[in-house]
């Protein structure tokens, strides 16, 4: 899951400046919204925080402003990435619930606390997390938590993710999740692909992309 679900954030796309509207099957218009996961929607705002979060923390980790803009260069679909991630974690989320998957609050400290003696200290492991998965610091337990969730909904559902057919049932599992949650993205941002489980980015002519 891991390998899996991270890959998604190192993909290179053109990065989105622009916050329109999210037009829905019908006609129906979602004003202000990126992308529609079941009855959550998340704002073009809240994504916007979250890619300025990441902007600010590698700002603040890279003060040369050379190296800080290699660091822009090599994250220029941050955007697009970042509300892949968002979504993919609430279909996640609708899969383990399904399950009867919980993640308890001592879990997360206990799973935090084992890395950070791995990578050195919680500097050490905020960094790691920041340079090679974009994740902000203040979101990094959420992050922790969303792969506690993973792995043990893999065991769940008997699935070895050592294995092509371990891996097949989770991600099939999270097709299931991702179909019935009907996730729409502002096609700025791309289309969902349910039976993948990962945003596309949309072939229309008459959208500008930014």
């Amino acid at each position: 899951m891991h390998r899996r679900r991270r890959t998604a954030l190192l993909l290179t796309a053109a990065a989105v400046t622009a916050a329109p509207l999210l037009t829905a099957c019908g006609g129906e218009t979602r004003p202000g919204a990126a992308a529609v996961v079941g009855d959550d929607r998340i704002t073009v705002a809240q994504l916007e925080n979250r890619v300025n979060e990441v902007r600010s923390a590698q700002r603040a980790a890279v003060p040369d402003e050379r190296q800080y803009e290699q660091v822009i260069a090599k994250t220029g679909g941050l955007t697009r990435n970042t509300l892949h991630t968002m979504v993919l974690d609430r279909v996640l989320h609708r899969a383990a619930k399904d399950a009867g998957v919980t993640v308890t609050r001592k879990e997360i400290q206990t799973t935090r606390g084992q890395m950070e003696k791995q990578a050195g200290g919680r500097e050490a492991l905020e960094a790691g997390w920041l340079q090679q998965y974009n994740v902000a610091p203040r979101h990094l337990e959420a992050s922790i938590r969303t792969e506690i969730e993973a792995r043990k909904l893999a065991a769940k559902l008997g699935a070895d993710m050592e294995s092509p057919a371990g891996q097949e049932a989770f991600w099939k599992a999270l097709s299931t999740s991702s179909k019935e949650l009907d996730v729409k993205l502002n096609p700025r941002y791309g289309t969902w692909d349910a039976a993948k489980n990962k945003r596309a980015d949309a072939k229309l002519p008459w959208l500008k992309q930014a």
